[in-house]
């Protein structure tokens, strides 16, 4: 980590209205990212963690507070503008792979790039490329979803994450459909990513997984009950 701030949110709150019954999923959450953190999410279900994860991605909006990503205030941007700050900004791993079935391994991560139009197209495949052999799947690269085991195609979800240089990478329990050999290889993966100076937040419910992140913290009730980290100038605010 050098230092800088990455990501910022100040009194955070998150409401679901359910069959006329209020839900506070985020009450006031504050808090401070790194830039080149590797964060574990923990919680029990309804906790709040994948609601935190997914406001951090810009895929839903919140009630009350701000957030600042990379240096710029994202909490008041249309539906196009967010869209386009994730498309560069973020990078997503999530348990279920969401590979497209009829593409190839090669066409599966290059999708996102084909909405970049700072890129043109020997750019795009040259990072299509650089992002397969990341992972050590250049060989399956013109393979299709089914052809590949389920711990491959998380590796093809780890490249398409990370194939257009984010800022962020957030994994939502990135191994929960994995057997046990297979998790440990895309931790390991994820573990690399980080010590190449990547910036993770990542849900998991497993207690050895998030003790693997120099930083963990752990949600109750929506609200932050436990911040540990390596860098105490760089935690829980508010």
């Amino acid at each position: 980590m050098n230092g800088e701030t990455l990501i910022e949110l100040s009194a955070i709150r998150k409401s679901f209205l359910t069959e006329k019954v209020e839900t506070r999923a985020l009450d006031d959450i504050s808090l401070r990212v790194g830039k080149g953190e590797y964060v574990a999410l923990s919680g029990p279900s309804g906790s709040g963690k994948s609601t935190l994860l997914s406001l951090l991605g810009l895929l839903d909006t919140w009630d009350a507070g701000s957030y600042t990503l990379n240096g710029h205030d994202v909490s008041a941007l249309g539906r196009d503008q967010r869209a386009a700050i994730r498309n560069r900004e973020i990078g997503f791993v999530f348990q279920a792979f969401h590979l497209i079935s009829d593409l190839t391994v090669e066409e599966n991560v290059g999708l996102p790039l084909t909405y970049r139009t700072d890129l043109g197209k020997a750019e795009r495949a040259q990072w299509v490329a650089q992002a397969l052999a990341r992972v050590d799947m250049t060989h399956r690269a013109q393979h299709f979803p089914a052809q590949l085991s389920g711990g491959q195609q998380q590796r093809v979800a780890v490249a398409r994450a990370v194939a257009g240089r984010p800022s962020l990478i957030l994994a939502d329990e990135p191994t929960g459909n994995l057997d046990s050999k297979n998790a440990e290889a895309v931790i390991e993966l994820l573990d690399g990513l980080h010590q190449d100076g990547a910036t993770i937040c990542m849900v998991t419910h497993n207690p050895e997984t998030a003790a693997r992140c120099p930083r963990q913290i752990e949600l109750f009730d929506g609200r932050i009950v436990a911040d540990r980290s390596q860098h105490a100038a760089l935690r829980t605010v508010g």
